[in-house]
């Protein structure tokens, strides 16, 4: 079994007596693409910042490479990669300024290190001197990916690093991702994308500073427990309410142009179901059963756990 490089203990964050973070516990094993996935004030930002150092826990422990994130906090500054979600370089200096500046920080140079970021940074060399303001969105990614390299780390954290990158760049980050895995970088990524999640090793869905569930993304999808119907009709939203109240039925989400509906039973009696929503006013019924996403199991999730106190949304 390979070692443990983070582990995290019942940690708890609260801001003005608000939990952002309710005894979070996992481990992440050396050299593994571990993910949490969940919206946007689930608690993500705050945990990252916390294993990188940058916040304090209220309570709990966790370390990083065997560091202890309060007392050895200068030793993790050296060993870890951060990539926060908001693009944070300097808008004003150019790419290659950018980098060197970094590099210099960790007391070394872009020479020394090029061939630790050479594949990545390679993209982007073209335009060095041009400023990092002027970059488009996967530029950016790129160049704010090499900096967060260029001193070696062992571990890797990306807060949401795809969000507002169009789908080729976000395809090509998650496959330079796979080969830093490769080399040995243990990655904790975190992302409001469901599609993203299966890219993971492993996977934590997580919603107001809960874990809901820690598997890896098979697991997740072949443990949702209910059939799973995708259904259409012209009034989507009238279709949701009267789902709802269909007998069976135990949760029902829109997707897209469909509401899926989770379904208690083996199998649906199409006909009964037509007929119900006929006299509901719904024509054109279609219905198909379908496999369950990971978007699907965490609804399923959410709609099975009691909602705690109103989360706090995260700074930054």
């Amino acid at each position: 079994m390979d070692p443990i490089s983070i582990d995290v203990r019942s940690i708890v964050k609260k801001y003005s007596g608000l939990l952002a973070l309710d005894h979070i516990s996992f481990s992440v094993p050396r050299g593994e693409i571990f993910g949490f996935i969940g919206p946007d004030g689930a608690g993500k930002t705050s945990l990252f910042r916390i294993l990188t150092t940058v916040l304090i826990p209220d309570s709990g422990q966790a370390t990083v490479e065997g560091f202890d994130v309060v007392k050895d906090y200068k030793k993790i500054r050296k060993i870890v990669g951060y990539m926060p979600g908001r693009f944070s370089l300097y808008m004003d200096l150019s790419v290659e300024e950018n980098l060197a500046f970094y590099a210099t920080i960790f007391g070394t140079t872009i020479k020394e290190n090029y061939h630790l970021v050479k594949e990545i940074y390679s993209q982007i060399e073209p335009f060095k001197r041009r400023r990092a303001g002027k970059l488009s969105g996967g530029m950016k990614q790129k160049l704010a990916l090499s900096c967060a390299l260029i001193h070696k780390p062992v571990v890797l954290f990306l807060d949401e690093p795809t969000t507002g990158v169009d789908a080729v760049s976000r395809k090509e980050f998650w496959e330079m991702l796979k080969r830093l895995k490769e080399s040995g970088i243990t990655i904790l990524v975190s992302t409001p994308y469901m599609d993203e999640a299966g890219l993971c090793d492993r996977i934590a869905l997580i919603q107001n500073g809960r874990l809901m569930k820690i598997s890896t993304p098979a697991d997740v999808v072949s443990e949702f427990p209910f059939e799973l119907y995708a259904i259409q009709s012209p009034d989507v939203y009238q279709l949701l309410s009267d789902l709802k109240e269909y007998p069976g039925s135990i949760s029902v989400t829109a997707f897209g142009k469909s509401a899926h509906l989770s379904y208690q039973k083996e199998k649906i009696d199409r006909t009964a179901l037509i007929d119900f929503l006929g006299k509901k006013g719904h024509g054109s019924v279609e219905i198909e059963k379908i496999n369950p996403t990971i978007e699907d199991c965490f609804m399923d999730l959410m709609s099975a756990t009691s909602p705690p106190a109103p989360p706090l949304k995260e700074k930054g």
